[in-house]
């Protein structure tokens, strides 16, 4: 069964089409991967299903929800949490203060939970509970945006990026810390430059190019592809 259902999706920036009538589905507990490069709609994307970015045609259905014209905090409260691209983590704040901004749907009884389980993901943040996140390290900061998007309880986690300007080592470790939160039953829709590494995570794939989906299949087929091979993953 589909847990979100985008139906003939356009997106415009100005005179600009970023997305041309998409269409894609995600299964409940599915990782599904979403390939392309920079500029190809892949963020405007995230950000529509967030309801930062208001389509101008198509449909998004969340668990039977047409939730198209929702606005984001309806969307979070409704079991969707994005960690974006770029952490945008609130630097002024400290790690403790940013878990506690992304529950604020959340019943305050709930709230020591969820930083538990956090913290058990990501023993790092724990350390550095008290400390200003503008002060971390980038990897630091990128558990903490997924760490914050995780304290919203979400059915479906929308992961932007989450390996961009992360050394490889620590990029190993974000991809461990997301095979435990696919193993508690979150389903993933993943946005990521390191297409390789998405693919091996991933059960399916999709290939945006300009706007339009060009390509989808299961993950090792993509990984199989001669043509996603030379264009994403460095093979001629």
């Amino acid at each position: 069964m589909s847990l979100l259902e985008v139906t003939d999706l356009a997106v415009d920036y100005g005179q600009i089409q970023a997305l041309k009538g998409i269409s894609l589905e995600v299964a409940q507990g599915e990782v599904v991967a979403m390939l392309g490069a920079n500029g190809a709609g892949k963020t405007t994307l995230m950000r529509s299903l967030s309801g930062l970015i208001p389509p101008r045609s198509g449909r998004i259905v969340y668990d039977g929800v047409d939730i198209t014209s929702l606005g984001a905090d309806r969307i979070v409260r409704q079991g969707i949490a994005q960690s974006p691209e770029g952490r945008r983590v609130f630097g002024t704040l400290t790690v403790a203060e940013n878990l506690r901004l992304g529950a604020y749907t959340r019943p305050s009884e709930e709230l020591e939970g969820s930083r538990a389980q956090v913290y058990e993901l990501f023993p790092r943040l724990r350390e550095r509970r008290g400390q200003l996140a503008g002060t971390l390290s980038g990897g630091e900061q990128q558990m903490l945006a997924i760490g914050r998007a995780l304290m919203a309880r979400p059915r479906l986690l929308l992961l932007d990026e989450p390996s961009l300007g992360l050394a490889p080592l620590l990029v190993k470790g974000i991809f461990r810390a997301l095979e435990d939160i696919r193993a508690t039953g979150v389903t993933i829709l993943l946005v990521e430059q390191n297409a390789r590494m998405a693919l091996k995570f991933a059960d399916r794939g999709y290939v945006l190019e300009v706007g339009s989906i060009v390509h989808q299949d299961h993950a090792p087929a993509l990984l199989a592809s001669p043509e996603v091979q030379a264009a994403y993953l460095g093979k001629a």
